[in-house]
């Protein structure tokens, strides 16, 4: 067994194990087909390995050729609709399918032409650099934001298409690919192709693992942090991008204000209406507030029937005005079980962070806020002036 026989068998093993990381992730979430298609991209890769191994056996290598050729043009084509579809762009099933057509076609008829010819290496090794072209628009075409590991990704494409493109011309450089498809794997040119397509699959193939598995992990976290009643961010999920979100507003050099609510008479629903009335009550408010919310705002359900909101880019007085306008609406919404005459309302505390506050301090300063609101009667908004927690805060009357 020669070095490039060598390459093949260890390309087989390694396709097999990528195709099982990958069926690996699909099992253990049946929703992400992108996983599904990269598996059987690396299955396809597999059959490739084989066959371009079993070629020698041929005495007419025209068709197994041509076969080979297919599959794992075939198996680029699969990739690309897995990144398809975890980048959420539209796979274009059509022209990659007829371009795989058409390239077949090409491999079989120009296998008339002399073995050392450029146009026939050509056209082997133009249509893979063609599909990584197509795997590199489909990653910038991404309707999410690209992270670090997807740039990388694009690099490693681009590479790959890159060294698929000069292909014909490394083979002239190392003495052609043999006088006849059964000694390919005896020359030169076949150990440095082999090897090259063994480091550029493997890169792309480790880089789009890592990819998913950031995904499942980040979906997970995403999950972990969200409250199933509400649909907000639970408490410690709040904390969290509350806080990276007044870091970028103090970074920016733009105010950032808290507001915190509470529904009024709470206990008082759940005990006369029933516990489903109150989880109606939440779940109307919850929508108030992420209907309210900008995008770079964070809300959350940080207690029973408290929530919180985060808002960079505001100051005390817009804060006050979104935390009226909140309490307003909420005031007018009909609540589900509850008699058509029963209003809801709901008490704010507003606070703006201070130079040199943490966000605990900010905290402590807008649920001191929801206090004096809730001791004034309720159905009002409060806002905190002081910059100390443990401060008696200036207040302002903004009941409605």
């Amino acid at each position: 067994m020669g070095s490039a026989d060598f390459i093949l068998v260890i390309n087989v093993f390694v396709a097999g194990l990528l195709a099982a990381a990958f069926m690996t992730i699909a099992i253990y979430d049946a929703g992400r087909v992108s996983a599904r298609w990269l598996a059987f991209g690396y299955v396809l890769g597999m059959a490739y390995f084989a066959m371009e191994f079993s070629i020698p056996a041929f005495t007419d290598a025209r068709l197994p050729v041509t076969i080979a050729f297919a599959i794992f043009l075939g198996a680029t084509i699969a990739f690309n609709g897995g990144l398809a579809h975890k980048y959420r762009v539209t796979a274009p099933w059509p022209p990659m399918l007829f371009f795989l057509a058409v390239a077949s076609v090409a491999v079989y008829l120009v296998q008339d032409l002399p073995r050392q010819s450029l146009t026939r290496m050509m056209a082997y090794q133009l249509p893979y650099a063609a599909m990584q072209c197509a795997a590199l628009g489909i990653v910038f075409s991404s309707r999410q934001r690209l992270g670090r590991l997807d740039y990388l990704l694009a690099v490693v494409l681009a590479a790959s298409a890159i060294q698929f493109a000069s292909k014909p011309f490394m083979a002239a450089a190392l003495g052609g690919w043999g006088a006849d498809p059964q000694s390919y794997v005896q020359t030169g040119y076949a150990l440095v192709s082999q090897s090259l397509g063994t480091v550029f699959g493997l890169a792309v193939a480790l880089i789009a693992l890592a990819i998913l598995v950031r995904d499942v992990l980040a979906e997970a976290t995403s999950k972990s942090e969200i409250d199933a009643l509400s649909g907000l961010l639970n408490r410690g999920g709040f904390e969290r991008h509350a806080e990276l979100a007044m870091r970028d507003a103090v970074r920016q050099g733009v105010p950032v204000a808290l507001v915190i609510a509470d529904l009024d008479h709470f206990k008082s629903i759940n005990d006369t209406y029933g516990h489903a009335c109150g989880d109606r009550a939440i779940e109307t408010f919850s929508d108030l507030l992420r209907e309210a919310a900008a995008e770079h705002h964070v809300a959350g359900r940080v207690g029973g029937e408290e929530f919180a909101i985060i808002l960079p880019g505001t100051n005390l007085a817009a804060a006050r005005l979104f935390a009226e306008g909140a309490r307003s609406a909420f005031g007018t919404l009909p609540v589900e079980g509850l008699p058509a005459d029963h209003r809801c309302s709901a008490s704010f505390g507003v606070a703006e962070l201070a130079a040199g506050e943490g966000f605990s301090d900010l905290m402590g300063r807008a649920d001191e806020a929801l206090y004096a609101a809730k001791n004034a009667g309720r159905d009002c908004v409060r806002l905190s002036a002081g910059t100390a927690r443990r401060q008696l805060p200036a207040m302002v009357n903004g009941r409605g």
